[in-house]
């Protein structure tokens, strides 16, 4: 689904990424980690054609990201730290919105699955600005698969919920993940990372550090990895 070969991004002087090589198969729910500053937002707006690389090269599906962005854009589903979401408008006008771009076909059929899927069935006519933190995130998820994409990218998508709010997000990313949808999530939290990917990555200045099967570790190795590279770095 997603091949990175010898990846290099530089913001002038200040090099993030140092030749990053990363296959990415279909249907895998990969989990990313790395300390601040390891470059993990930043390769994935790479590979979300949102920013384009210094060297290397980003296809997926056989397309390269460099000639077939905008085409490709249709096929991916990208949650940020911004939810991209209009506060002024509901859940409903905010998804009738986004299935208007994206020429969805029976749009009001897929919003009403989608909502009852994020649990904001009942909450469809409220304004996004009276939702919480988690409510808006799950609404931001529900956008990002309006599509249908084959791959979905996560940047923390559990950032700033409290506890009830990231259980509720880890039953619908283990819902989604279940699709045979293709994953590639960054998240700081080395617990929910280990249960919901079938496979984790470490990037570690600016290179990966650390690329393996969850079936195929422990979760005392992960974890050793996770703290030398993470929290050391």
């Amino acid at each position: 689904m997603i091949q990175i070969r010898n990846l290099v991004k530089a913001f002038g002087s200040r090099v993030v990424l140092r030749g990053v090589n990363l296959t990415v198969n279909e249907g895998d729910f990969v989990t990313l980690m790395g300390a601040n500053g390891a470059g993990k937002t930043t390769l994935l707006h790479i590979v979300a054609t949102l920013s384009k690389p210094t060297g290397g090269s980003v296809s997926i599906s056989s397309y390269s990201t460099a000639d077939s962005a905008i085409e490709l854009r249709r096929f991916i589903g990208l949650v940020s730290h911004k939810t991209l979401l209009y506060d002024d408008l509901s859940a409903d006008q905010n998804l009738h919105f986004y299935a208007r771009m994206y020429d969805v076909p029976h749009a009001s059929d897929r919003i009403e699955t989608l909502l009852n899927q994020v649990g904001l069935w009942g909450r469809q006519h409220d304004p996004v600005r009276t939702y919480s933190r988690g409510m808006q995130q799950r609404l931001a998820i529900a956008r990002a698969m309006l599509p249908n994409p084959p791959l979905l990218l996560l940047d923390e998508p559990d950032t700033g919920l409290d506890q009830h709010a990231a259980d509720k997000l880890n039953e619908l990313l283990s819902a989604v993940g279940a699709n045979q949808r293709t994953i590639l999530m960054t998240t700081h939290n080395l617990e929910r990372g280990l249960s919901l990917g079938n496979r984790v990555v470490i990037l570690a200045r600016g290179k990966i550090a650390y690329d393996v099967q969850r079936r195929d570790v422990s979760v005392a190795e992960v974890r050793e990895q996770y703290y030398q590279y993470v929290t050391t770095n």
